[in-house]
């Protein structure tokens, strides 16, 4: 066997193993092309929060010696509220009427908070809370939070501590995402874009490119001879 029949064997084998990966990565990039990404990220479901409206001054909250990294004013389905956020990552709500701090969000906190913001026809189905250490995988922060669901199949999160709804998931979102994990070839975590599987195939696919290139000159050439 010489080095060119072995070299375009090579090429063939390598191009077997590369079309798997060529095909995913086509098909799923083709899927997270599909629908505009406004639509997918569910942008306008939700209003703007509600100017702040306060009869009095606001009370300052009662945090005299607490070490705060930031401390805001914003406005909440049940009235303006301080957030304050701790330098450890906490965050806590204070009435500015009182001064006082707040418990965390109830589940009608929560269900609250979507129902003075959002702009759709659905219905509220369910409202659940969420572990900080094992969040849904659509969620994926570690956040405590209420996960509300809509009966079109969007889900909001409303973060337990701050009242903000941090994230929203559409349906077309989770289609997205789990695409998203074929494309990268980590459909678990979908988040590891340096994965064994990756630097394999990416290895694969420009081999077989090399040895396509080397090959195509040497074939162009045969071609040439044979015709004259």
């Amino acid at each position: 066997m010489n080095g060119r029949t072995r070299n375009r064997r090579w090429h063939i084998w390598l191009a077997w193993v590369a079309a798997i990966p060529i095909l995913l990565w086509t098909i799923s990039g083709l899927a997270m092309v599909a629908r505009p990404i406004e639509e997918v990220r569910g942008e306008g479901l939700l209003n703007d929060p509600a100017p702040i409206r306060m009869v009095g001054p606001p009370i300052p909250p009662l945090i005299s010696g607490v070490a705060v990294q930031s401390l805001s004013l914003e406005q909440r389905a049940g009235g303006p509220r301080w957030v304050v956020k701790l330098p450890d990552g906490k965050t806590r709500l204070g009435d500015p009427r009182t001064g006082l701090l707040l418990p965390e969000l109830s589940a009608n906190d929560a269900r609250r908070e979507v129902e003075a913001r959002y702009t759709g026809k659905a219905t509220i189905q369910s409202v659940a809370r969420t572990d900080a250490d094992d969040p849904p995988i659509e969620f994926r922060r570690p956040v405590a939070a209420w996960q509300v669901v809509m009966s079109d199949g969007v889900h909001f999160y409303v973060d337990a501590s701050s009242g903000q709804i941090v994230a929203t998931r559409t349906g077309w979102w989770r289609f997205y995402d789990f695409m998203w994990g074929l494309h990268i070839m980590d459909p678990v975590t979908r988040e590891d874009t340096h994965n064994p599987f990756v630097i394999l195939f990416g290895i694969v696919a420009l081999a077989m490119s090399a040895l396509g290139t080397i090959l195509l000159p040497k074939a162009l050439k045969k071609k040439r001879r044979l015709d004259s």
